[in-house]
């Protein structure tokens, strides 16, 4: 039976788009095994997975800032090392698949040294700090925007897109429609990441008297941020977040207002779902969004509206842009080599 280890933690970006390749690491009778910290979210999203075994190491932060444990946290990767590649060891795994965060420093620098092909993944539109230090470590790197080949030069770097998971293509629209109490006028789905988005929450809340005249909006506005006031106000439902019910929202929805967060915005590409996009902006962020957003722009696969520049009358200035340019921007992204990129990423793992 072919083995693969799978790792990536320190956010959910960093672990679930693992997740994509279980259905064709299934049908290809794989053990699955996924290394991860002891208790960081990875191991909370993948210990529910009965097809994946979860192994814990110890891992320390990689930081761009100071803190007093820059200073201990190297041992804690040496010592992750160390038990990576005892696992590697007793797994014997074909191939390590990695898609970053810092805990897969130790596991991907234990399979080069035990001589396991690692094939890594780089969500990013610039290498991260982890990647960055893993690269030597890599048979490959899967790329998700085209312009990091650059940086990365082939053969070691590949541009296969974002791997999507398979609950994205399974929403159900008139389950949604029914469940949100909406009529038949078209659906924008906002959502401003697990914390909400303060700054666009208060425009899209202050344009609502307009918006609602044309569309049914969901809002997804992050913890501790529903506004009891609009509570029953027909044609708007506000979340802090949805779990499962967010692939029928996504399904149900024409248009989406949104951060620019890399898997985020793959998805709704991999969906065909016309997108605005408000990128967090350089005083809150190291700029990822900005790229994000700027190379969909680029390419004519979203529209850009830049924080400092938000107000009422420019958001709904651009939802009335978005609708007009819908067909331009869905055949725009119907012609994207690589919207999904879970196959092509799967047949580098299966090659190697």
């Amino acid at each position: 039976m072919k083995k693969i280890i799978l790792t990536g933690g320190g956010s959910a970006g960093h672990t679930t788009p693992n997740l994509a390749l279980l259905p064709y690491l299934l049908k290809d009778n794989y053990e699955i095994h996924y290394i991860g910290s002891k208790d960081g979210i990875e191991r909370e999203i993948i210990s529910k997975i009965k097809e994946i075994k979860y192994h814990g190491i110890k891992s320390g932060k990689l930081r761009r800032y100071f803190s007093m444990k820059n200073f201990t946290d190297p041992f804690r990767v040496i010592a992750g090392y160390y038990e990576a590649k005892k696992l590697m060891k007793q797994i014997k795994p074909d191939v390590v698949f990695s898609k970053g965060g810092f805990v897969t420093v130790p596991v991907t620098a234990a399979a080069h040294k035990c001589k396991i092909p690692v094939i890594s993944h780089e969500s990013d539109i610039s290498i991260g700090l982890a990647n960055k230090i893993s690269k030597r470590y890599a048979s490959n790197i899967c790329l998700t925007f085209p312009t990091i080949l650059n940086e990365i030069k082939p053969p070691l770097g590949i541009y296969t897109g974002s791997p999507i998971r398979p609950e994205f293509y399974k929403g159900d629209a008139e389950k949604a429609r029914k469940s949100f109490s909406f009529d038949s006028k078209p659906v924008l789905l906002m959502m401003g990441g697990s914390l909400g988005a303060k700054a666009i929450n208060e425009v899209l809340r202050a344009s609502l008297p307009t918006l609602l005249k044309e569309m049914n909006v969901i809002h997804l506005c992050g913890k501790n941020n529903i506004d009891d006031n609009l509570k029953n106000t027909a044609g708007y439902a506000q979340f802090e977040y949805l779990n499962d019910e967010i692939y029928d929202a996504l399904a149900l929805s024409d248009y989406i207002l949104s951060r620019a967060g890399s898997n985020a915005i793959h998805e709704f590409l991999a969906l065909k779902k016309p997108m605005l996009l408000i990128p967090l902006p350089l005083s809150a962020s190291r700029g990822d969004q900005l790229l994000n957003a700027d190379s969909f722009e680029k390419r004519n696969l979203a529209m850009v509206l830049k924080q400092e520049d938000l107000t009422m009358e420019s958001l709904i200035d651009n939802i009335k842009t978005l609708k007009q340019k819908t067909p331009e921007l869905i055949k725009s992204m119907e012609s994207e080599p690589y919207a999904d990129g879970t196959k092509a990423i799967y047949e580098i793992i299966r090659k190697i």
